[in-house]
């Protein structure tokens, strides 16, 4: 995907990486009306749609922090994509049957739909991982938290008051644990297919 040019768009995820409000409140009021009047026409309401913002912005701005996520579409296309998505997979789980989907709304831009599903894919990951982290013993968690934030082994190992050769062991068997319970996870074996 790198071959493909950066769409002018581009300043909207940046700006969200940035926290910048203007750009925040823009994508508001550009974008938001739109996934609002979709989600209105599909079963769902004024309060549900806003939920489903919130939560698309907070996926972008983690795939743009965590992968550098870098848009090569409109940015109208891939967050409406992405806000339906949600939306859809929100009435599956609430076993709504009476689903309408109005298709005529949806852009047809390859890259719209590559992108959604790759920021979807990370979502579940995400999740996945948090979930499965959440499950690790108190020591691991410190461990790891710590090796996050700050990058040298010995910082870690000083931080945590052991020795740098106990923090490194200590820090492979915990990776080896979280490797372990994502992998056996019935969700991981989804997430590959």
């Amino acid at each position: 995907m790198s071959q493909k040019k950066i769409h002018e768009d581009q300043k909207y995820i940046d700006g969200l990486v940035q926290n910048n409000t203007f750009v925040i409140q823009t994508i508001y009021d550009k974008f938001a009306p739109k996934v609002i009047n979709y989600i209105k026409q599909n079963s769902g309401d004024v309060s549900q749609a806003k939920d489903i913002i919130q939560e698309t912005i907070i996926t972008i701005y983690n795939q743009a922090n965590e992968k550098g996520l870098q848009l090569t579409c409109p940015f109208d296309a891939y967050f409406f994509l992405l806000c339906k998505r949600k939306w859809l997979n929100q009435l599956k789980k609430t076993n709504n049957k009476e689903v309408t989907i109005n298709e005529e709304v949806l852009s047809k831009d390859d890259d719209a739909q590559e992108l959604a599903f790759e920021s979807s894919l990370f979502e579940q990951q995400h999740h996945l991982f948090t979930e499965m982290f959440q499950k690790l013993g108190q020591a691991c968690k410190d461990l790891l938290k710590a090796t996050f934030k700050i990058k040298s082994m010995e910082a870690v190992a000083q931080s945590l008051g052991v020795t740098y050769a106990y923090a490194r062991k200590k820090k492979s068997l915990c990776i080896g644990k979280l490797t372990k319970m994502v992998q056996e996870s019935p969700k991981y074996q989804n997430l590959k297919q």
